[in-house]
């Protein structure tokens, strides 16, 4: 099937036309990498990959969270495709031996696109990624990105709280940086002083400092976190408590009156505390500071263009009995979804405030289990359980909430 970008055909023949000019016109080759960045943009593409392997070169975009594999180019003129992304990024297109890191801004229907590359040698040659950040299709607004009514109420006492820890946790591609920058635009005020470390900063928000990492030079996390302190904030975002020692400097910001957001990886909220105790920090400590964590994923949306009654199958039966008798929906696939019964994603969260009985079990160095299950006796709610209004709702389907689990 040909592959249409910016409304041209580009056929497999015009694929092998890629290495030369036309009519003296732009190189195809020029044009096909315009083409997809554009298109990418027009599928709301998170990231682009250009892979290369002994005989094949892949063009695939990750498009609600999913990859989709497009018609692509001879393995002959994939060193030339990437070559040309590479200049577009303003890095070494002679050096192949080592992974190296840049940018392209664009700027489409008047909205600026930055696109996030990264290279990687590999065996057969260089594989590029291309992070796709639509600066102008997002608006940062913590009363719009989907939280439930008790969680945002939540969230926003702990924001605007003198001191502690407030923590975002999830897979990479949950939306954590989106739920973070909206937290942050909700306390944003001439009153406040805001200071971020991020790697790297990836929106630019006025009427905050934000500080890029840059490690080959020793600025580091824990280094920016060090000097932010003698720099009078009220608020500060650390973009990843990656080790040991940026986390007991997050803690020490914390305990010395400040309020710290962050993110961590791990599976749901009760999880991280056993993930910062792994990481060498004192239960004490966690208990003394942590105000609150928040796990979150994206799902995806059904097509409402082709959504239809499902028949639970019976695993789905086994992990939802609580479904049984209901009406739940998916889409069957249909040119609007590009056949894949879905458009668009949405975030499900789930909260877990640090209360006085789970500051105690911390300390007692209580275990993932206990925490998790004091925390339900107090009302918390798992992702799963959160995922089950929005399956009744018809907004997202049963697999999709087993995906994230």
């Amino acid at each position: 099937m040909p592959l249409r970008l910016n409304n041209v055909i580009i056929s497999d023949v015009d694929l092998r036309l890629l290495d030369a000019d036309v009519g003296g016109e732009t190189s195809p080759i020029v044009r096909f990498v315009d083409n997809m960045l554009e298109h990418a943009v027009e599928t709301r593409a998170s990231d682009v990959h250009f892979e290369t392997f002994e005989k094949d070169m892949l063009v695939r975009l990750r498009i609600d969270g999913v990859l989709r594999e497009y018609p692509s180019p001879e393995r002959k003129l994939g060193d030339a495709i990437i070559s040309r992304v590479k200049t577009l990024a303003n890095l070494d297109s002679a050096e192949k031996r080592l992974p190296q890191d840049g940018h392209i801004e664009r700027h489409y229907a008047g909205r600026s696109v930055d696109f996030r590359v990264s290279t990687l040698p590999t065996e057969y040659g260089e594989s590029v990624v291309l992070r796709v950040l639509d600066k102008g299709s997002w608006h940062f607004d913590i009363e719009q990105i989907g939280m439930q009514a008790s969680i945002l109420d939540a969230v926003k006492a702990c924001l605007e709280g003198g001191s502690g820890i407030l923590l975002t946790t999830g897979p990479t591609g949950s939306g954590k940086t989106t739920t973070l920058y909206s937290a942050l635009q909700y306390i944003n005020r001439e009153e406040i002083k805001i200071l971020t470390v991020e790697d790297p900063v990836e929106y630019e928000m006025d009427g905050m400092i934000q500080v890029n990492v840059h490690d080959e030079v020793g600025l580091t996390f824990d280094r920016a976190l060090r000097a932010f302190l003698r720099h009078d904030p009220d608020k500060i975002l650390v973009g990843e408590l990656r080790d040991t020692e940026t986390a007991h400097v997050a803690i020490q910001a914390a305990l010395t009156g400040h309020l710290v957001l962050g993110t961590l990886h791990t599976n749901d909220a009760p999880s991280t505390i056993m993930r910062l105790i792994d990481m060498g920090i004192e239960p004490y400590l966690i208990a003394d500071t942590v105000k609150g964590i928040l796990a979150q994923r994206l799902v995806r949306r059904i097509c409402e263009h082709c959504k239809e009654p499902h028949h639970l199958t019976v695993e789905e039966m086994r992990f939802f009995p609580e479904l049984k008798d209901k009406t739940v929906y998916q889409g069957h696939g249909c040119e609007a979804c590009s056949g894949t019964g879905y458009t668009g994603r949405f975030a499900l969260y789930e909260w877990m405030p640090v209360s006085l009985s789970i500051r105690e079990a911390i300390r007692a160095h209580a275990s993932r289990t206990q925490i998790h299950d004091l925390a339900l006796k107090e009302g918390y709610v798992p992702l799963r359980q959160e995922g089950i209004p929005a399956i009744l709702r018809g907004e997202t389907t049963t697999t999709e909430i087993i995906r994230i689990q």
